[in-house]
């Protein structure tokens, strides 16, 4: 009878191992191709920020300062990427840096083709294809359909700031892989474009 039950037991606990593991590889982490592009010197590339910071200074009339996180060209056409971290289900955007956005945008378009997306991301793995963002394009912003806030909607401090406040739920959530997709589909469409 012994023999019978450690056979029973651990023929239910092999099952169990086998049932354990099969859920353990269905949440299996892909992992994307390699990084075309990669920073060769992290010392140097954070040295330089550095020095631009020094740029403007205490004292001066001027203040601010921002840059494009990525801008592709392919025949003329371009792609703006801006990335912004979730704090609270909403991301800041400097009211200077979006109006610049625009205006680039506007001009862009009127001799080429240009798409400007604002990507808002938590802490994420961009190595990872099924990680998720939440985006919009510079053309839903012009429309109205991303609501231009300039003070928390949700919060106590209701006072206007430099700045404006998106929120995570007027955005459109998709995966690494999905706007890969949407890069290489403009890339494509700019192969059209006579320079």
């Amino acid at each position: 009878m012994t023999d019978k039950t450690t056979d029973l037991i651990d023929t239910f606990y092999d099952k169990e191992k086998n049932i354990q593991n099969n859920s353990n590889s269905q949440q299996i982490i892909r992992k994307s191709s390699k990084a075309k592009y990669q920073i060769f010197d992290e010392i140097e590339f954070t040295r330089g920020r550095e020095i631009l910071g020094d740029l403007i200074v205490h004292g001066m009339v001027a203040s601010g300062g921002t840059d494009i996180d990525w801008l592709i060209e392919h025949n003329g056409g371009f792609i703006i990427l801006e990335f912004k971290g979730f704090h609270n289900d909403k991301i800041n955007i400097a009211k200077g840096q979006m109006i610049a956005y625009e205006k680039l945008h506007e001009k862009l378009n009127q001799t080429t083709k240009c798409y400007l997306y604002i990507v808002g991301c938590n802490d994420i793995d961009f190595s990872n294809p099924d990680a998720t963002i939440w985006i919009f394009e510079m053309k839903q912003w012009k429309i109205g359909a991303i609501p231009k806030n300039t003070s928390d909607i949700y919060g106590d401090d209701s006072r206007k700031q430099n700045k404006f406040i998106v929120y995570r739920e007027y955005m459109e959530e998709i995966s690494i892989e999905k706007l890969r997709e949407i890069i290489d589909s403009h890339w494509s469409e700019f192969e059209k474009i006579m320079p």
